[in-house]
């Protein structure tokens, strides 16, 4: 069975086996045809799967608030990888999503051994100014350290109560040799996944994680914690009919008459309430009813102690290849192009990649070449060409045997070198970053 590790440097190839083997839904065009001007990443099946997308779409659909949480990773520099992330974010904010971007430091010291003081540099220069260039907008954006945010060190700590070793060793792989720093750098990304739903920073609503498949883990625990920490669950017994189910032994009374208040309001009538059970039964309840309830319920627990977390939602987005064909990483430099990449170190890295071109012009234009193993292509797919017409013409010619790698190299070295320039012209000054940066 195949493994995810989120701080390993495997590449994912068959995406397929990872929806199955992790239930990972599938995020196919009924999932974003409906969304105003569906970004590329989206059409071309980039983002190739989802948990509860469709909490996504109908708080979109019904301008009903909603949130993004993404995060960094202070290791190194910005390159088209992490842009990819950021440019989804970019089209959710249009969307009107509330932004909230976490600066990985304790991560990072954790697991990378990278200081506070050099994340922090890292994170300024490299990505916060790269973020506003890339349009994120600062007004409608946090941007926090994770060393810096209460809220999230102090969720983690309670989120500990509910997970113990033997459920991190079987999501993570970890052992005997594991330092507790590195144990407890999920509970901190579970607190900066949930802590968005606090009153403080906007209260309970959909969140959306947009992440590399990679990062699954830490979203099954997540999803695990904000399970854990409901007074409610809202679905179907065994008997196959649903219910409103108390899940603590406390204040039972009280809470199932705040459940019922919940579930009247709603305008179900035909209910069964069995107090022994801790359960209301809503026979006139439809499937479709089960997540809106839950949310209303959601927001009772808040009303009377809880946390009311709403699962998080996720999608998924596949691994950007590096141009040596390997995993495009910030430590190996010639896998990557950097945002901060001069036109000369683009067209040399551009110009050394792997394509899927044959041996010789010939053999080429006789069994044409494959795009699909092409790093060169990819550039286009993921951040070059924003027309999907365009982007066939050059499949189809490269499949043909019409078009040469050198060509498409040259366009690939063009097109990037506009790209970054722009970038470059448009990255925030200190005071922007200062207005985007949060405690």
């Amino acid at each position: 069975m195949v493994e995810i590790n989120p701080w390993s440097s495997k590449i994912y190839e068959d995406y397929e086996e990872l929806l199955v083997n992790f239930g990972i839904e599938r995020f196919d065009e009924s999932m974003w045809k409906d969304l105003p001007n569906p970004h590329r990443l989206l059409r071309r099946g980039v983002v190739f799967g989802h948990r509860d997308f469709g909490r996504i779409k109908r708080a979109i659909s019904e301008r009903k608030p909603w949130v993004i949480l993404t995060g960094l990773m202070p290791s190194g520099k910005m390159h088209l990888g992490h842009k990819m992330v950021i440019d989804q974010v970019k089209y959710y904010q249009d969307l009107g999503a509330d932004i909230f971007i976490a600066v990985a430091d304790m991560e990072a010291y954790a697991t990378r051994n990278i200081s506070f003081e050099e994340s922090r540099k890292l994170a300024v220069e490299e990505y916060i100014s790269n973020y506003i260039a890339l349009g994120i907008d600062p007004e409608k954006c946090q941007v926090y350290f994770q060393s810096k945010r209460e809220e999230v060190k102090n969720l983690a700590y309670v989120f500990g109560k509910k997970i113990n070793w033997s459920q991190l060793v079987a999501t993570y792989g970890f052992t005997s040799s594991t330092n507790m720093a590195h144990a407890y750098a999920p509970l901190i990304q579970a607190g900066d996944i949930l802590h968005v739903q606090l009153e403080k920073f906007g209260g309970v609503r959909p969140t959306l994680v947009p992440v590399g498949v990679d990062q699954d883990p830490h979203l099954r625990l997540c999803r695990d914690i904000a399970r854990a920490f409901r007074f409610f669950n809202v679905d179907r017994a065994r008997d196959g009919r649903i219910g409103v189910f108390l899940k603590t032994e406390q204040d039972v009374k009280k809470l199932l008459d705040v459940a019922e208040n919940v579930v009247k309001g709603y305008g179900l009538r035909d209910i069964e309430r069995i107090d022994d059970y801790r359960a209301i039964y809503l026979n006139d309840a439809k499937d479709e009813d089960i997540e809106l309830l839950n949310e209303e319920m959601a927001k009772a627990e808040v009303e009377n102690g809880g946390y009311g977390f709403i699962q998080p939602s996720s999608t998924y987005h596949r691994l950007m290849m590096g141009l040596d064909g390997g995993k495009m990483s910030s430590s190996r430099p010639e896998s990557a192009i950097f945002l901060s990449d001069d036109e000369g170190t683009v067209r040399r890295k551009v110009l050394s990649a792997k394509t899927g071109g044959k041996v010789s012009l010939e053999e080429q234009r006789k069994y044409g070449g494959e795009p699909e193993k092409c790093m060169v292509y990819e550039l286009f797919l993921y951040h070059l060409i924003e027309n999907d017409e365009e982007l066939l013409d050059i499949y189809n010619r490269c499949r043909g045997g019409e078009l040469k790698c050198g060509d498409c190299k040259k366009l690939a070295v063009e097109l990037l070198n506009q790209l970054l320039r722009d970038i470059r012209e448009k990255r925030g000054d200190e005071k922007e970053i200062e207005k985007i940066i949060s405690d």
